[in-house]
């Protein structure tokens, strides 16, 4: 018997405890096996490896929910999260839009979508030592300025999860994720240290980046920001790399959630049917993909996964929901829910994507006479209630369609309904390394706060 169906008997004997006591049970187990290795110039600092396991248990008694958590997985410890979740639950007010699904939603069919590699649960603390070390010589072997590091850093988590209702549904699987990633320093003018990080992630062993070339990406891009410098305040086309636009497209998926809709805390409450961005963007959430970081089989509560239109061409499709937020709304489920161990389902994306256009990177700096090329941002300025929009960020001057100096402390700004609006160029170079990913796209005009 493999892990997943393992179990799919646990949280069937669950329900088997809970079910005499209450009007509806639901159960998610999960369980992992964790290791995290951490290299520095060279020497081994952290080599971390951990089990996990627990349980969730969410029950109805007289419309009243409750829930409970546990990682005691014996039989007392199953008899008292039972206890536990019947307690919770006579303290709580009946809330009529909470509640499973119908039955007749519920998944019947449990697609495989290749979410864990076999090789990972064998992949050990040597393995990862290893690939740790070689990344790290890679980028710093890479040129002489290149003079300290933050570390290289490889990690992989394998395991499973189950999740099963009185209602009717029964669901297990497995997933995976390795990932590796470097940070070089370099001296600049001044005393400053500058640094750049490159990394890779993926579910498949196989499929994960060489390390030494993920050590030398980092050291190319460290590199790159030597001199960085400030630039004048001037407004001026913004090109965003696919590593910072992730960040506005995250943004951006909190404002069609549903429960944000409800809740009247976002700009996009009442633009459903309207145009939201440009009609170069269109944006997916997709949980089907094959070996996708985001996919799942099915939803938190028991759905089948679907593939959600949320922006087509520029116009606000849908909003994510799950069925506690689809009843706040009067509309359906779209299979959006996730959950936890403990608490009720929430609304989240899966693999949330922006489509690719027909242009490479290159070609939109070409189109550029003068901008500004965006690689990171820090800080946090964003209202998702008035879609006030502000973030420091780093990146590239663009001058006479041409990569130009390196670009440090600046601010951008515009409101981000208006960012969405203003894109008018959009790139090829998906980055499907994340759940949330973007090609390159250029916003028409922004305000950059320098000098």
């Amino acid at each position: 018997m493999d892990e997943a169906q393992g179990l799919l008997l646990r949280a069937r004997a669950i329900l088997d405890l809970a079910e005499p006591r209450s009007e509806v049970a639901e159960v998610v187990i999960a369980q992992s096996r964790d290791l995290s290795v951490r290299v520095r110039k060279g020497e081994v600092e952290r080599v971390e490896e951990a089990g996990a396991h627990g349980a969730g248990l969410r029950v109805f008694v007289d419309g009243r929910a409750g829930s409970a958590s546990s990682n005691d997985l014996t039989d007392a410890g199953l008899e008292r999260l039972v206890d536990d979740a019947l307690d919770v639950a006579k303290m709580t007010e009946p809330d009529p839009f909470d509640g499973p699904p119908e039955p007749e939603l519920l998944a019947t069919d449990i697609p495989d979508l290749e979410l864990e590699d076999p090789e990972l649960a064998r992949f050990d603390a040597t393995a990862a030592t290893e690939a740790a070390l070689a990344c790290e010589q890679a980028a710093l072997e890479s040129d002489a300025r290149l003079t300290n590091s933050d570390g290289a850093e490889c990690a992989r988590t394998h395991g499973a999860m189950a999740f099963a209702t009185t209602g009717g549904f029964a669901g297990a699987y497995p997933s995976s994720f390795v990932r590796i990633s470097a940070r070089p320093l370099a001296d600049d003018g001044g005393g400053k240290k500058r640094g750049a990080s490159h990394w890779d992630a993926q579910r498949f062993l196989e499929a994960l980046a060489d390390p030494s070339e993920v050590g030398r990406r980092a050291a190319e891009k460290t590199l790159a920001r030597l001199g960085a410098e400030k630039v004048p305040t001037a407004e001026m086309p913004v090109i965003f790399d696919p590593d910072a636009g992730r960040a506005l497209l995250g943004a951006l998926a909190g404002c069609t959630s549903g429960g944000a809709v409800h809740r009247r805390s976002t700009y996009l409450a009442d633009r459903e049917g309207s145009p939201v961005a440009s009609s170069l963007v269109t944006i997916v959430d997709d949980p089907l993909i094959l070996r996708g970081p985001g996919s799942r089989p099915f939803d938190g509560e028991g759905l089948p996964s679907r593939r959600n239109v949320v922006v087509n061409e520029g116009l606000l499709e849908t909003f994510l929901c799950d069925c506690y937020a689809g009843r706040k709304l009067s509309r359906p489920s779209t299979g959006s829910a996730s959950r936890g161990l403990g608490g009720r389902p929430g609304v989240s994306t899966s693999n949330f994507r922006m489509l690719p256009g027909d242009a490479s990177q290159a070609e939109l700096i070409a189109d550029t006479q003068r901008g500004l090329l965006v690689t990171s941002m820090m800080g946090f300025g964003f209202n998702a209630v008035t879609g006030d929009f502000s973030r420091g960020a780093e990146g590239f001057l663009i001058e006479d369609g041409r990569i130009g100096r390196p670009v440090s402390e600046v601010t951008i700004s515009l409101n981000f309904d208006e960012l969405w609006r203003s894109i008018d160029a959009v790139g090829h170079d998906v980055d499907e390394r994340s759940s949330t990913a973007v090609p390159s796209f250029r916003v028409a005009k922004m305000t950059v706060a320098g000098r």
